[in-house]
């Protein structure tokens, strides 16, 4: 380890390659969370509810089903994905895009998140270095791939990711990773309740909620990495990209339609882009104000 430690200090380009190697890999895994994750939960949920509703019944016996087992399968035909044909992006290709069996299609999206993640860690793993500021960003891009995913597909941002960004961002705050653990932890505080204070503002005028706890927390975690001085420029940056995008789409439904946008998407990549670029963002805007 050590070893491998020292030659990734000493050269750029395999240090990369390894962050690129390993992130294909935990892209393929954060495809299994992205589907199981919100299914758990919900089944979680609906067990809770028996036990509260019928406490008197006792549960019956589930099949295992987490982010281990069961093994994949092809939704079609229902056969064990074996390990030659789970190689991010290469098994995609070599099978043409098909399920070995049945040769039904297989989504294009699989290896487009684990092209996604190579990506974007390399790109945070070459910004940062070889340091323990890229090896914590390129774990919160993980977390922050998988948070977008989700919430694109079920409006929700699961407690189990937002929390451990949140105490992950707050402990490296004790050895000044990216900030002090003062400015984390009023970075912390102050992203949960700006946006838990627009929620309440939002719902006493209308009556209706305009967005999820799951907000709450994740600016709440990306306060604590990038301080209660990033903040704003998460939520400006989050806030325009998320307006282009709705206005986009609610011209495509048309006037008639009803639309729900999560915000967690956007919050997620303006976080990152405040936790690269913070500081070069807030000099380039205080420019343009002060010109």
């Amino acid at each position: 380890m050590n070893a491998l430690i020292e030659l990734s200090q000493q050269n750029m380009a395999f240090y990369l390659g390894l962050v690129a190697a390993v992130s294909l890999m935990v892209g393929s895994f954060l495809n299994v969370v992205i589907y199981r994750l919100p299914v758990m939960m919900e089944r979680s949920f609906k067990a809770e509810c028996e036990a509260y509703t019928h406490p008197e019944q006792e549960p019956a016996p589930q099949p295992a089903f987490n982010l281990v087992k069961p093994d994949s399968t092809c939704p079609h035909c229902g056969h064990n994905i074996r390990a030659w044909e789970n190689i991010p992006i290469i098994s995609y290709l070599f099978l043409k895009g098909r399920c070995a069996s049945c040769k039904a299609s297989i989504s294009v999206r699989y290896p487009l998140v684990e092209a996604a993640t190579a990506l974007l860690c390399t790109w945070v793993a070459w910004h940062f270095g070889p340091t323990m500021q890229g090896l914590a960003a390129v774990l919160v891009c993980y977390l922050l791939v998988a948070m977008i995913m989700i919430d694109f597909d079920h409006m929700l941002l699961p407690d189990q990711l937002t929390l451990p960004m949140l105490w992950f961002g707050l402990l490296l705050s004790l050895n000044n990773v990216f900030v002090d653990a003062h400015t984390a932890i009023i970075g912390a505080a102050a992203g949960y309740l700006s946006l838990w204070s627009v929620y309440w503002l939002f719902k006493l005028i209308t009556g209706k909620e305009g967005m999820g706890y799951g907000d709450f927390k994740l600016l709440a975690a990306l306060g604590a990495f990038t301080g209660w001085q990033g903040l704003p420029v998460i939520i400006i940056l989050s806030s325009l990209v998320g307006a282009v995008i709705g206005i986009a789409l609610m011209l495509k439904q048309g006037k008639d339609g009803t639309l729900a946008i999560p915000f967690g998407p956007y919050l997620a990549i303006a976080g990152l882009l405040t936790l690269l670029y913070k500081q070069p963002i807030i000099d380039a805007y205080l420019q343009w104000v002060l010109a």
